[in-house]
């Protein structure tokens, strides 16, 4: 059972403070030869029938690569469950899938991978994992969700909430494990910015 890319919308969570990174725009960081986000971008536009961005910042950049962009509705960076709410309020799809702008190696299948474990289990919500060093770990900004969860999180938001696994772990979730951790690896600070350079 596969989810049609063109009833997915992709958000990349870009809406943080970058402060292990002396508080730069992480997604703005060049990376091999091109903004962080552009890699983002290129793996997962592919995969999902809209693109947008979730950033608090530097808001003409990454305009200037030709999606919507959109800034919190809580003020106050309020972390990644605060970009979740801001796309899934501008969701014109049944499902949307989340990325930071800082995994320029995210899954190429990724979308059809939860897609499929999602419809299979009729979750509301699949999350990646995968294994580090024989320890299972969730990737919760990398997943899959039906957009009606909005209702749930705002509640959960207004409630103080701010966990991101905590929230999903309140759902219908599905976990769904990728081989390669690698290609979950985010990139934090500029020590490791020049590493996987």
């Amino acid at each position: 059972m596969n989810l049609d890319p063109q009833q997915v919308t992709g958000l990349i969570l870009a809406g943080g403070r970058g402060s292990r990174m002396g508080d730069v725009d992480k997604g703005l960081q060049a990376f091999r030869g091109a903004p962080m986000v552009l890699h983002v971008i290129m793996r997962l536009q592919p995969q999902v029938g809209a693109l947008m961005i979730n950033a608090n910042r530097n808001l003409g950049p990454y305009e200037g690569f030709g999606l919507p962009v959109w800034p919190d509705q809580l003020g106050g960076f309020e972390g990644p469950l605060a970009g979740l709410q801001t796309g899934l309020s501008h969701c014109d799809t049944d499902y949307l899938v989340t990325a930071p702008c800082d995994s320029p190696f995210l899954p190429t299948d990724l979308v059809e991978r939860l897609g499929g474990a999602l419809l299979a289990k009729n979750a509301d919500l699949a999350v990646a994992v995968s294994e580090e060093e024989g320890e299972r770990r969730a990737q919760p900004v990398f997943c899959l969700m039906k957009a009606n969860v909005l209702a749930n999180l705002t509640l959960f938001l207004q409630e103080g909430g701010r966990k991101i696994d905590k929230w999903y772990r309140a759902l219908d979730f599905v976990e769904v494990e990728f081989q390669d951790p690698a290609a979950f690896r985010n990139i934090n600070t500029l020590d490791e910015l020049r590493r996987y350079e």
